[in-house]
């Protein structure tokens, strides 16, 4: 694949590039507030092959004489994603050429792609930035402890980038994060989970991390959750919010999972909202 052929938009001074890591398998059972029917019939009508593929996009941001990127995908972690690695590259990227990675939040799909199969930095010359709540919660023993089986692998994760990483690592609580890019709070997901919005030459762009998992039902339905939100209500809360304003300033979105077109805009009709991809 030529750089040509990843989805990009250009934001002003900054070019934004959506760079795929693959898929993780997760099934809708996973979904709250909706009968699993029900989510496989509008899965079904959208179109979509594989009801448990939730796809993993990445972004590269480019301008300004620096390279930001947007999490690190999944790395191979329980065989999810992985294609970051080479996808990179042919995006005219090496990894010693990014500068700064910022994080939407610390679960595995999002940061495992920071180190290699040795336990080692993918990054070597790459500032790791990350919102201080998100640090505090996984670093915190407490809720190590009270996490089950499945989640203590993901603290587990988490700990060993930070502790690979801590040379390099620069908190924030908000404002701007790097050259153009600001945090937004999206609370609910994850402790700290944030967004980054692009702004640049009177055109804007937010990246959201994971507002959606499943953009073909969560969109439509923004009351459903799933089981990897650290609060549900929360995060539905912060999904409806954030439908509201991204519909209403009709402003381009990016999303970690919003499938390998990676750009859309969300249009509201009546009490419901719809993703368009800004390639249709």
């Amino acid at each position: 694949m030529s750089a040509t052929q990843f989805p990009s938009q250009q934001v002003g001074d900054f070019t934004i590039t959506a760079i795929s890591d693959g898929n993780l398998s997760a099934s809708l059972d996973l979904l709250s507030n909706i009968e699993p029917s029900d989510a496989a019939r509008m899965e079904d009508e959208a179109g979509v092959k594989d009801t448990s593929a939730i796809h993993i996009n990445c972004y590269l941001v480019r301008g300004g004489g620096r390279t930001v990127l947007i999490d690190a995908g999944a790395g191979g972690f329980k065989q999810w994603g992985g294609l970051l690695a080479s996808n990179l590259p042919q995006a005219g990227v090496q990894p010693s050429g990014v500068n700064t990675i910022l994080l939407t939040h610390a679960h595995p799909d999002h940061v495992a792609g920071l180190l290699d199969k040795n336990g080692e930095s993918v990054f070597p010359n790459a500032e790791l930035v990350v919102h201080k709540r998100e640090i505090e919660f996984w670093q915190d023993d407490g809720n190590l402890s009270r996490a089950s089986e499945r989640a203590r692998g993901n603290f587990l994760m988490a700990r060993q980038i930070f502790e690979n990483y801590r040379d390099r690592l620069r908190l924030f609580e908000g404002g701007e994060v790097s050259p153009g890019l600001t945090a937004v709070p999206l609370p609910g997901h994850t402790a700290g989970h944030t967004g980054y919005r692009l702004e640049s030459g009177g055109r804007n762009l937010l990246i959201w991390g994971d507002i959606v998992h499943f953009p073909e039902i969560q969109i439509p339905r923004p009351d459903v959750s799933i089981a990897f939100d650290l609060d549900p209500i929360l995060a539905a809360e912060t999904r409806a919010r954030l439908l509201d304003l991204v519909s209403s300033e009709r402003l381009l979105i990016a999303g970690m999972h919003l499938r390998e077109r990676g750009f859309g805009r969300i249009e509201r009709k009546g009490q419901s909202y719809s993703l368009v991809y800004e390639d249709e």
